[in-house]
């Protein structure tokens, strides 16, 4: 990252990001004009909210269709159901995010481990902390290499203080990055894309981009495809500009693919359809 006082801010000026920005609020607002959201966001909420649960599921390899997910109620993975424990997972996070949105700018790893504590639903001694020495990480579909529990460490201590310290950036650069360095970590020995995609989330809406959480980036990134995911955070991972610039470009993407999923649920109540 850039070494300016505000790195987060620079970022925004890299090729093709302005860009994205502006259309991503382009889109929000239009979504946000619809007029079922006059009366019915509670409903646009909470659709939103199970689709996007099983988008970031459907990444973390439990692709479910919608309707399984809305039907199914257990979802403790009895007899070695993975799966269902993924897919649990994303909704517990779902649920969890909107109550953590204040104290994210104050205590960002606070807001992390309580995120991975919900994501495991387990009381083991390494839940809700980052992974020390020694520790692997069960997180099969991501394969960049693994940084040390040193550098985990340091990283996440510089990504805490830029969200502290604030920005001037656009929500959809500082949502980026925060998904992109918690998969580049991996800061935790597992459920790392749940809590990375759920930390993007807590962003969006938190920065008022998405105050109403009508705008799932998840769906977005399932829709466009695991291994386009993994491509574009290869991008970011490299560095480079054009590499961090194409991440946050995706990122984008996947929440106009959101709006276009609201504004379809929109559609459909307002047609008496849903």
């Amino acid at each position: 990252m850039s070494t300016t006082a505000d790195p987060l801010a620079a970022l925004g000026a890299l090729p093709g990001v302005a860009e994205s920005v502006d259309s991503v609020r382009k889109a929000v607002d239009r979504v946000y004009g619809h007029r079922v959201m006059r009366r019915r966001s509670n409903a646009v909420t909470s659709e939103a909210a199970l689709r996007g649960a099983r988008g970031s599921a459907a990444l973390s390899g439990a692709d479910w269709p919608l309707e399984e997910v809305r039907r199914r109620s257990d979802f403790s993975g009895a007899g070695g159901d993975e799966e269902a424990r993924t897919v649990g997972g994303a909704l517990r996070l779902t649920a969890e995010a909107g109550q953590l949105l204040s104290i994210w700018r104050q205590s960002p790893l606070r807001v992390l481990a309580r995120l991975h504590l919900v994501a495991a639903a387990d009381d083991g001694d390494t839940v809700g902390r980052p992974r020390q020495a020694g520790e692997s990480v069960n997180e099969p579909l991501i394969e960049l290499p693994l940084p040390d529990a040193k550098e985990v460490a340091g990283r996440l201590d510089g990504l805490a203080e830029l969200i502290i310290a604030g920005s001037s950036a656009p929500a959809l650069v500082t949502a980026a990055i925060v998904h992109g360095e918690l998969l580049a970590l991996r800061s935790f020995v597992s459920h790392n894309g749940l809590v990375a995609r759920a930390a993007e989330r807590i962003v969006l809406v938190g920065s008022g981009l998405d105050p109403k959480s009508i705008c799932p980036a998840e769906v977005g990134h399932a829709e466009q495809g695991r291994a386009e995911y993994l491509a574009a955070l290869d991008g970011y991972v490299s560095g480079t500009p054009e590499g961090v610039a194409a991440w946050i470009a995706h990122c984008g993407r996947s929440v106009e693919l959101g709006v276009r999923e609201s504004t379809a649920v929109c559609e459909a109540l307002q047609r008496g359809a849903a």
